[in-house]
């Protein structure tokens, strides 16, 4: 490998800031914040919007498109009786 030409990779606590749920992880970004971890340890702290535990997928809110109402729009549209109302 190249040296010099990295960018130095270190660890790091990211913050959900719409939570509160903090992760330690590995990463190159930088942050003049820090914060003390659960191992007294001082880390940067780089705050984020979404993670895993507020982003709908994986909390389970995630709404899914139900592809009923299309079948039945399109039946509705061409005239086709579903059969529910045979």
């Amino acid at each position: 490998m190249k040296q010099g030409i990295h960018p130095d990779y270190h660890t790091v606590v990211f913050r959900d800031t719409s939570t509160g749920y903090e992760f330690l992880s590995g990463s190159t970004r930088t942050s003049e914040e820090t914060v003390e971890w659960k191992d007294g340890n001082t880390y940067p702290l780089i705050r984020v919007e979404i993670s895993s535990d507020s982003h709908p997928f994986y909390t389970g809110r995630q709404k899914f498109t139900q592809a009923d109402g299309r079948v039945d729009r399109f039946n509705k549209k061409y005239g086709f009786a579903s059969k529910t109302e045979e």
